[in-house]
This record gives C-alpha cells, sequence and structure tokens, in this order.
C-alpha cells in the first residue's frame, strides 16, 4: 500500500491565525445565542419591536431597562446582556491580537487592499489557505473552500452543473460570501460581473459567482504578491489605520488630517471605480462567443 506523502505543517504564525480565528469564531456563535435568548424574553411577553436598530447599544439599553417584565422573564435579560459584555470584551481582545497579527503580515495587508475584505475575511483566507503555493491554480483554491460546482455527468451524457460542493472549510466561505455582499455595493468590475450574473440567475447565484470569483482574484494577488488594480488608496489607507488603533496605537485627534483633501480623493476614487465598471461592461457587450467546433476538430487533442 502506497501512503501518501505527508502534509507539510503550517508556520507559526498560520497556526497562530487558525487558533485566534476558530477561537472568536466559538464567542460569536456564543454572544448570538444571547442575543437571541433576549430576543426570544421579549417575544414570549408580547412585547413591540425595538424602535432602535441595535437593541444592545445605548439607546437600547434605557429602552430595555424601561420594560415591565416578569422577575423571572427580567432575571434572564439582565444575566443575557452580562453575558454579551463579557464575550464582547473578550472578541475585542482577540481581535486587538489579530490585529497585531496583520500589520506584520504582508498577506493580510495586501488583501485588505479589495473593497470589502475587513481584518478578519483577510485573517481567515489567509489562515486557511497557509502557504498558496500549495495551490497550482485558482481552481484547485476554490475548490479547497468549497465554492466549486458540483458536476453530474453519466455516460457521454451532457454533464449538469448543480450546487457549491460545500466541501472546504465553511469559515472561508462564510468570510466570502459576506465580502461579496460588500463589493457588490462598491462601484467596480465585480459589482458589474453580480449584475450580469443576477440578470440571469438570480440574486442568491451570483452573489455565489461573485464569492467565487473574489476568491480567484485573492490567489492572483497573493501569487503574484502585488495590490488590487482597482482598489481605491484612500479606503487602504483607512482600514491599515484601523488596524492599528485596534491593535493600541495612539489615537491622532486634535490633529489636521486635511479631510478636503481627503474628501476630494474620494470623489476622484469613486469616478476612477465608476469608469473601470463601464469599460467592463464594454468589455463584456463586445464579448462574443467562439463558433461551435464540429467533427474530429471538436474533440480536444485530436487532430481535424
Amino acid at each position: 500500500m502506497i501512503r501518501p506523502p505527508p502534509r507539510p505543517l503550517p508556520d507559526a504564525q498560520t497556526q497562530a491565525l487558525r487558533a485566534l480565528l476558530g477561537r472568536r469564531e466559538r464567542m460569536v456563535r456564543s454572544r448570538t445565542r444571547a442575543k437571541n435568548a433576549v430576543h426570544a424574553a421579549l417575544g414570549r411577553n408580547l412585547k413591540r419591536r425595538p424602535p432602535m436598530s441595535d437593541v444592545f447599544g445605548v439607546a437600547g439599553r434605557r429602552w430595555l431597562a424601561g420594560l415591565e417584565l416578569p422577575a423571572h422573564e427580567l432575571r434572564i435579560v439582565e444575566s443575557c446582556l452580562r453575558e454579551v459584555d463579557f464575550l464582547s470584551g473578550e472578541i475585542e481582545a482577540l481581535e486587538r491580537e489579530l490585529a497585531r497579527l496583520a500589520l506584520s503580515s504582508a498577506e493580510i495587508k495586501r488583501l485588505i487592499s479589495v473593497p470589502g475584505m475587513s481584518l478578519v475575511s483577510a485573517a481567515t483566507v489567509v489562515a486557511v489557505a497557509g502557504d498558496i503555493g500549495r495551490f497550482s491554480s485558482p481552481r484547485k483554491l476554490v475548490s479547497y473552500v468549497g465554492l466549486d460546482p458540483k458536476v453530474r455527468q453519466s455516460g457521454e451524457a451532457p454533464a449538469r452543473h448543480g450546487h457549491i460542493s460545500k466541501q472546504g472549510s465553511p469559515q472561508a466561505r462564510h468570510m466570502l460570501c459576506e465580502a461579496a455582499w460588500i463589493v457588490v455595493r462598491t462601484p467596480g468590475p465585480l459589482r458589474a460581473f453580480y449584475e450580469r450574473v443576477r440578470a440571469r440567475r438570480g440574486a442568491q447565484s451570483a452573489l455565489v459567482a461573485t464569492a467565487r470569483k473574489l476568491c480567484v482574484l485573492l490567489w492572483h494577488l497573493l501569487t503574484d504578491e502585488r495590490d488590487y488594480a482597482f482598489g481605491r488608496p484612500s479606503l487602504t489607507r483607512h482600514k491599515l489605520r484601523r488596524l492599528e488603533l485596534i491593535a493600541g496605537a495612539p489615537s491622532r485627534r486634535g490633529r489636521r488630517s486635511g479631510s478636503a483633501a481627503s474628501k476630494r480623493e474620494q470623489r476622484h476614487e469613486r469616478e476612477l471605480s465608476e469608469r473601470f465598471e463601464a469599460a467592463y461592461r464594454r468589455v463584456v457587450s463586445d464579448w462574443q462567443p467562439r463558433p461551435k467546433r464540429e467533427g474530429a476538430g471538436a474533440t480536444r487533442g485530436r487532430a481535424s
């Protein structure tokens, strides 16, 4: 029996990223359960819908304090709120350590240059992929995270493509879909791609297709070691500064930051992004499919 070669172990930084992200995910799930318990208590007592969007913010806490609830339900709500506060503090501590690792990682800072990619999403992709050299093509990375469509074929019948396989990392797949939601709201080629697919396949299929295309883009960025060509430099600088603040860097309040120049730069970058999007639409509209080949030349690898 021939055994496959052993899989190389990830480096220390990748192992740290995986451990921190796994712990953060469990904390976020626990906090979500505590928040759902509060909403369940309100529903059991037929309380109206909260007038604010975040019932766990400052205004929401005041609104909850003014409600008349039975004694046992009040104890449940208070216990859940304390649990939410504790878990939020733990999540902030984990994100602080993630930010420190991100500032020392060229790969994470490179992925952050893509609109829609945050600290957690970029760190998740880098942690799951590890050494990008393991994947010889973007298709292998797409398959590794489970965004490749299933193919069903029997005999000489034509192949049928179905839902995605979902065989890879659910964390990376979830983060790519979350980033795709933001990308499709930002001017650029990816938004034009999403709208083109949505017109044919619907919003949900278009979102998954955009997440797959985003995964291919990230593979090229990591392999070629370059930033996103259609990125927005001012947005990237803002993300990097936010990472520094999360990591514990001192604030710059009271200093002049050139806000007028920043706004002009942002308007200019948005105009460029809209031009890139329009150029992509023109390229797609001018594209013509190749005619189907017939005869012996239709078979790949066989002389015509």
